[in-house]
């Protein structure tokens, strides 16, 4: 994210417990998308149930290149909303799904608009949810987790074909969208009586 998150309270206290839970979702919104500039939370209660309570009202704005994803969650009837962080839960679920949608239609563009190169997965590092591509032509490019198209990182394994459109990133071509090809063609085991080199 290119800024941090903010959080802030219309017309009731500061919670603390509650803006770190704010945060913590807007910062698990990286996991869907490195292109996030920035997001904002905004809590307040404007319903007030004659018998139970006020419910929370939850709006998150996420800014992404070229657009504002934008979820105003206001459960006047939704009872569940009086707990603040059922109310957070919910409205970081709506964003989610919007991000993710976003991020399946860019895809597409790329899909449409822009060549494809093809290789084979090198290596993947699931712990730092990235890995690299190796081409016919013998260069290495880096992929992030995002990037894939219809599977994890976890179903993804050495040897595995993939399409795949490059950018130069900041430390050589990166990968902005790779789809698997095929099941993974694990290295050739040396022939009986032979010695793996």
């Amino acid at each position: 994210m290119q800024t941090q998150p903010t959080v802030s309270f219309d017309g009731v206290a500061v919670d603390d417990a509650v803006r770190d839970a704010a945060l913590a979702h807007a910062h698990d919104l990286e996991t869907y998308s490195h292109e996030i500039v920035g997001c904002h939370v905004v809590l307040s209660q404007p319903h007030r149930h004659p018998r139970r309570g006020r419910l929370w009202s939850v709006r998150v704005d996420v800014v992404v290149p070229g657009v504002d994803i934008i979820v105003n969650r206001s459960h006047c009837r939704d009872h569940a909303h009086e707990d603040a962080f059922v109310a957070l839960r919910d409205a970081f679920d709506a964003a989610r799904r919007r991000l993710k949608e976003h991020v399946r239609e860019r895809r597409d563009e790329v899909k449409t608009h822009q060549p494809h190169d093809e290789g084979r997965v090198l290596r993947v590092l699931p712990e730092e949810r990235y890995g690299f591509i190796g081409t016919p032509d013998g260069r290495e490019v880096y992929f992030h987790a995002n990037a894939l198209t219809e599977c994890c990182l976890s179903d993804v394994a050495p040897g595995t074909p993939v399409r795949f459109t490059v950018e130069d990133g900041d430390d050589g071509p990166q990968a902005t969208w790779v789809h698997v090809t095929g099941p993974a063609i694990p290295a050739t085991p040396p022939a009986r009586g032979e010695v793996a080199s």
